[in-house]
């Protein structure tokens, strides 16, 4: 029983980083180039890909959303 509960807290911790990342990139980043794939990458739970596609975007909007997605790739 708690296995499963804890099993479903990381399967939630993940769902809402993912969330609050994407809601970031769609106010902050919706324009830059990338931003699609990045969108992709960061459903598919792909962080290589996600890392690469936001390589090139300003430095303080990667660094945040660095923060935001920490725990998106980790179920």
């Amino acid at each position: 029983m708690d296995e499963a509960r804890t099993g479903q807290a990381g399967a939630d911790k993940a769902r809402q980083a993912k969330e609050a990342s994407y809601r970031f990139m769609s106010a902050i980043g919706g324009n830059l180039p990338g931003f699609e794939d990045a969108s992709r990458a960061l459903f598919a739970q792909d962080q290589a890909d996600f890392s690469s596609k936001i390589a090139h975007w300003p430095p303080d909007v990667r660094s945040y959303l660095a923060w935001l997605s920490r725990n998106a790739f980790c179920s």
